[in-house]
């Protein structure tokens, strides 16, 4: 832990805190709006993330204050109420998630931080509810298995903050491991990790344009699934396979069809891509990767000029394998599969050329897998 941080929060508290929570971003390999259709995803965790010191209270009173946004605040866990900064609604979302699922609560004193781009498509907002949850079980002293706080994490944000989420993002922050690729099941949340090939990197490429969940297309994309489901007799599109669908496509309107097709699709490509991953060929992943773009842009209608424009400027590249956009869509980012040595001069040439076409700054990381969310005793 760094030690500027525990002397803030003794400045803030007047006292050493007890506990440290790291929960990371996630950046999605493949796998796009299949996870809200009990579909297949494959995404990573990444080595950026949101963490919280903290200090257990002895009453249900919680003491937050953000030093990223430079905000206090104080809510009672064991009444939650909406209102308020976004930020504190994911927190209080936890709480009463947490209660209405009969956990134990009690309150807590913390700092968080974290590096995490918002509204950039890496799940800065499942971290921070992932964050919360650990920050919440170390108060109570609980030790929730990663799928419960996953679980917990999607219903806050279902319920509480009202984005009809599915539960990758949780997943993925919640049960990563280094060096791999998480292959989650959405329906049963089995999970497998798949080791990543050596000698390939996975570049984060943010346009710098920003889109809100909520006040986006993105429930309205999750009711035309539902429709598509509902028509096909199935519970949801992962009881679909490409051949099936041929034969009763036509059963739906065209934009119900495009809809379905690409999360019919998707679910073969994540597939697909483990096969690939299990082989280690980087080139076979990266056609994937192009072919799911060309659906999420085509078919499900959830990119963006910035989106096409960076993922065709990186593909053009020496070293890259292929990119697509990453996240629910509608701005944010792209990854791109690039072979590990060209990497560096890969993410100059994307931002310059990128920067040139569009006038915008983009943000290239070179990110590695890493471990999921993580809860320490500190020893000051």
């Amino acid at each position: 832990m760094n030690p500027p941080l525990t002397d803030k929060f003794e400045q803030r508290f007047g006292a050493p805190p007890a506990f440290h929570v790291r929960a990371p971003g996630r950046v999605n390999l493949i796998g796009e709006h299949t996870d809200y259709n009990e579909g297949f995803v494959l995404p990573m965790a990444m080595d950026r993330a949101i963490h919280i010191i903290l200090r257990p209270r002895a009453d249900s009173r919680v003491r937050l204050h953000s030093l990223d946004y430079g905000e206090t605040a104080e809510f009672d866990a064991a009444a939650p109420r909406r209102g308020g900064s976004k930020w504190v609604e994911y927190i209080q979302g936890i709480a009463w998630a947490m209660q209405k699922d009969g956990l134990p609560l009690r309150g807590w004193e913390g700092l968080i931080t974290g590096d995490i781009p918002r509204g950039a498509g890496l799940s800065s907002s499942a971290a921070l509810e992932i964050a919360a949850g650990l920050a919440f079980a170390a108060a109570a002293d609980l030790t929730p298995a990663p799928a419960k706080l996953a679980e917990l994490g999607r219903q806050a944000e279902n319920e509480w903050v009202g984005v009809r989420c599915g539960i990758m993002d949780q997943m993925a922050c919640a049960a990563s491991k280094e060096d791999h690729a998480l292959l989650l099941d959405c329906r049963t949340l089995a999970y497998e990790h798949i080791p990543l090939p050596a000698g390939v990197a996975v570049a984060v490429l943010d346009t710098s344009t920003r889109r809100g969940l909520i006040d986006s297309a993105y429930n309205e994309r999750r009711a035309s699934c539902e429709l598509a489901a509902r028509t096909l007799g199935v519970r949801a599109l992962r009881d679909v396979d490409e051949a099936g669908f041929g034969s009763r496509a036509a059963a739906l309107d065209e934009v119900t069809r495009r809809r379905a097709r690409h999360v019919i699709s998707e679910n073969g490509r994540v597939l697909h891509a483990v096969e690939a991953l299990r082989r280690r060929d980087a080139a076979a992943l990266g056609r994937l990767l192009d072919a799911s773009h060309a659906s999420l842009r085509d078919d499900f209608e959830v990119s963006s000029e910035a989106l096409n424009s960076i993922v065709e400027i990186a593909r053009r590249q020496p070293g890259c394998y292929g990119a697509r956009m990453t996240g629910a869509g509608f701005g944010g980012c792209a990854v791109a599969l690039v072979e590990q040595g060209a990497a560096q001069a890969f993410a100059r040439a994307t931002a310059r050329r990128y920067h040139q076409e569009s006038g915008l700054e983009a943000s290239i990381y070179i990110t590695r897998a890493c471990a999921g969310a993580s809860l320490a005793r500190l020893t000051i």
